[in-house]
C-alpha cells in the first residue's frame, strides 16, 4: 500500500470518527495504519540523519554518530 493511500484511509477514518463511533475493526485498522505511517516517518528521518554531516570551523565534515 502506498503512503498516499495510507494517509487517505487514515483521514477517511478520522472523518468517520467525527460522525459516529468507530467499530472495533475500524479502530484496529486505524491503529495499524497509524503504526505504518509512524514507522515510515521514522525510517525517513533516520535515512536523512545517516546522510547528514556537520561542517567544522576548519572546513572538514564530520558524520553524525548514532547514540
Amino acid at each position: 500500500m502506498k503512503m498516499d493511500e495510507v494517509i487517505a484511509r487514515i483521514n477517511a477514518l478520522a472523518h468517520i470518527a467525527k460522525e459516529r463511533e468507530l467499530t472495533e475493526e475500524e479502530t484496529a485498522e486505524r491503529a495499524a495504519l497509524r503504526r505504518i505511517y509512524i514507522d515510515s516517518v521514522k525510517a525517513n528521518l533516520v535515512g536523512q540523519l545517516d546522510n547528514t554531516y556537520i561542517l567544522q570551523p576548519d572546513g572538514t565534515k564530520k558524520k553524525i554518530q548514532r547514540k
